[in-house]
This record gives C-alpha cells, structure tokens and sequence, in this order.
C-alpha cells in the first residue's frame, strides 16, 4: 500500500430523521418522538441550553474571581514617541492641546489621556494631558517642554 492507491472513506453522515412526517416514515406519527405528557411535549417548549432541571446551574455554582473597582479611571495612553512622529509629520504643532489630540485620533472625544514615556522626543513641546508619567516628564522637560495637567470632568 502507497500513496497511489489510497481511498478517502465513505463520507461517515447519517441523514437526519425527518419527524412529523405521518405515520408511514416510522418516526413521525403520533407523538413525534416527544413521549405522551410533560412539558416537553407540548407545543412551543423550548429549553435553554443551559437549564439543568431545576438544580443550581453550573455558572451560578462557579465563584466569580477578582474586584471590580466602580471608580477605575481608564485612561487612553499616548507615548513620546507617538507625539514625536506626529510633531515630525506635521499632525501636532509645538502646542498640544486635547482638542488637538483628539483631532489627530490619539484620543476620542471623552477620554482621559495620560502621556507614558516610551520613545524618545526631541521637540519642544507644552501639552495638556490628565495625566503623564515619571518618565514622560523628565524627556519632556529635558526636551525644554512642559506638560499642563486638565481636571478631569469624569
């Protein structure tokens, strides 16, 4: 035996069986496969596929981990980096504001924006931000910029 002479199995699929179909097709007379009383075989049941009977369900049993805290702050990040190419392409001018920001689609229109310190920047720059990092101040300042921290609305 090789290669050659190899041949795909017949395809392994039985044909569904057609119930309600009167009593001559051998499962779809009287009852169609429901049984005789019960719930289940009245007309319009439709069973969630997650009820187990009336014992506890399974995602109740499971315990939930972790905290959520309702007063997290999610801040949208934007690198040095990032602000360095778009100063360099021409997006940003020397004056940051949010609204230019959100122009250059760094930020959406309600996001809090917190300036982290990956990449290096040259341009001297004064941005608005809600927050920065430690890193983030120091190559801003050393770049001769400031940073001018907004209130948050939030």
């Amino acid at each position: 035996m090789d290669l050659s002479n190899l041949k795909a199995p017949e395809p392994n699929k039985k044909k569904a069986k057609r119930i309600g179909r009167g009593q001559g097709s051998g499962r779809g007379g009287h009852t169609v496969g429901k049984g005789h009383n019960g719930q289940r075989s009245r007309s319009g049941f439709k069973e969630k596929f997650w009820f187990e009977g009336g014992q506890m369900p399974l995602q109740r049993k499971v315990p939930k981990w972790g905290f959520n805290n309702k007063f997290r702050k999610e801040y949208v990040a934007v690198n040095t980096g990032t602000i360095q190419l778009f100063v360099e392409h021409g997006k940003l001018e020397e004056n940051i504001t949010l609204e230019d920001l959100r122009n250059a689609g760094l930020a959406g229109k309600n996001d809090l924006v917190k300036l982290l310190g990956d990449g290096d920047i040259e341009a001297s720059i004064d941005i608005e931000v809600h927050n920065a990092s430690k890193s983030a101040q120091e190559k801003v300042e050393e770049a001769g910029g400031s940073i001018t921290f907004v209130e948050n609305n939030k």
